[in-house]
């Protein structure tokens, strides 16, 4: 969420700032809203002096044998108005938070200006594009030529856009989530997680995905309702929910592997087809809270942490920057990583790794202690994938594939696959 007071000393400003991420700000609205919020702000602050002074008379009038009933009868009227003034000035107030929780976080003023991918920034690559002596298949055409990706299976139990892995591909896949977590645990210093896959709408709340992309999510039917993570960034930033962090312990780092569960709602072409684009599929993510001054440092170096998992898989990426019109609802700045994948001659997104400032913070009310000043702060959080466990199985499958349609498992995974070279 949006700092509250930028968009009353300058809502211009903040109108500027957010059209490039395509977001029309009615900056008459917002003022006519807020002038009325200030009015009635006064308002009532003048009626509860009023009806205080009012009240205190009764007492003196009392005290000197006077007759208090027309005392009486203005408290009860000055009551009466102060009630309606509060309740008009909360539904104005309740009108704006409701408005800052439809807002994108502004972007940073290095991101590239654009309206969608295509205006996105290539920063680096990595590796040389793989080439084959044969013609190179699919994951869909690998994984349904061995039997072990089955789909009807997954239609049959569940519907379109599930899979059932079987045998040493089911394998892998938990190998490489494996693979990924002691990476970051033992390496890069993140604490491991075991988290809740349910949560509650408060937190879905504070990390952005509600109320804006509620259609996107599955919910229960409890009462109130309680929603699937749709990854695990939103049960991992949450924890500090309401919670001020001591300087000493920051960067928090944290990373789980979770499933994860999206409607997808309106996506379409390829991506149905595969496991690209599914409703349920696994993540290891990473999460860094940290204070405001180094939370750039730590974009950077949670990318980078995401980085080295291909680069030890030996699969060929680029990182991007992406431009204002192709960022999430909560980032202020995000770089992609997008593996090579033979079977479709292109790079695809395998990990998506952003800073969102102290967007998140404020929804939560997390703050830490800045020494300097001895008050509670807003603190900023990052997250990131490290990586899809899913993607980066299709990325191994078509990267390592051979003439015969087996896959070679990378070298750093033999270990987890009990010294298996080929599936």
């Amino acid at each position: 969420m949006l700092d509250p007071q930028l968009l009353r000393s300058d809502p211009q400003a903040v109108a500027a700032s957010l059209a490039p991420r395509g977001y029309e700000f009615d900056v008459v609205a917002w003022r006519v809203l807020e002038e009325r919020r200030k009015e009635l702000q006064i308002a009532v602050q003048e009626l509860q002096n009023q009806k205080n002074i009012s009240a205190k008379s009764i007492g003196q009038a009392k005290a000197r044998g006077e007759d208090i009933q027309p005392l009486l009868d203005e408290v009860k009227d000055l009551g009466e108005r102060l009630g309606r003034s509060e309740a008009e000035f909360n539904e104005v107030r309740d009108q704006q938070q409701a408005w800052l929780m439809e807002m994108p976080n502004i972007a940073l003023p290095d991101v590239p200006l654009g309206k969608d991918e295509s205006d996105n920034v290539e920063i680096r690559k990595w590796g040389e594009p793989t080439r084959f002596d044969f013609e190179p298949r699919g994951h869909v055409e690998l994984g349904e030529g061995s039997g072990l990706l089955d789909f009807p299976s997954a239609a049959k139990i569940a519907g379109s856009r599930f899979v059932v892995l079987r045998g040493n591909l089911s394998r892998m896949h938990r190998a490489l989530a494996q693979f990924m977590l002691d990476v970051h645990t033992q390496e890069h210093g993140y604490t491991e997680l075991y988290l809740p896959y349910l949560v509650n709408t408060e937190t879905m709340t504070g990390t952005g995905q509600l109320p804006k992309f509620g259609d996107d999510a599955f919910a229960t039917t409890d009462d109130p309702p309680r929603y699937l993570i749709p990854t695990a960034e939103v049960p991992m930033t949450n924890m500090m929910a309401g919670d001020i962090v001591d300087a000493a312990d920051l960067p928090l780092k944290f990373t789980s592997q979770t499933p994860c569960f999206r409607r997808e709602a309106g996506s379409y072409g390829q991506d149905t087809r595969g496991i690209i684009r599914q409703h349920q599929f696994e993540k290891v993510e990473l999460v860094q809270i940290t204070s405001p001054e180094r939370s750039l440092d730590a974009l950077d170096e949670l990318t980078g942490h995401a980085e080295s998992i291909l680069q030890r898989l030996e699969i060929p990426y680029r990182t991007i920057i992406l431009c204002t019109g192709d960022m999430g609802f909560s980032a202020a700045k995000t770089h992609d990583i997008e593996a090579w994948l033979p079977g479709q001659e292109t790079y695809r997104e395998i990990s998506s790794c952003s800073v969102c400032t102290d967007f998140q913070a404020r929804r939560m009310k997390t703050r830490w202690r800045n020494p300097e000043t001895g008050k509670p702060e807003l603190v900023h959080t990052l997250n990131g994938s490290g990586l899809a466990v899913g993607r980066t199985l299709i990325a191994v499958m078509e990267n390592y594939q051979q003439q015969d349609g087996s896959i070679r498992v990378p070298e750093v995974l033999k270990p987890y696959m009990g010294g298996l070279e080929a599936i």
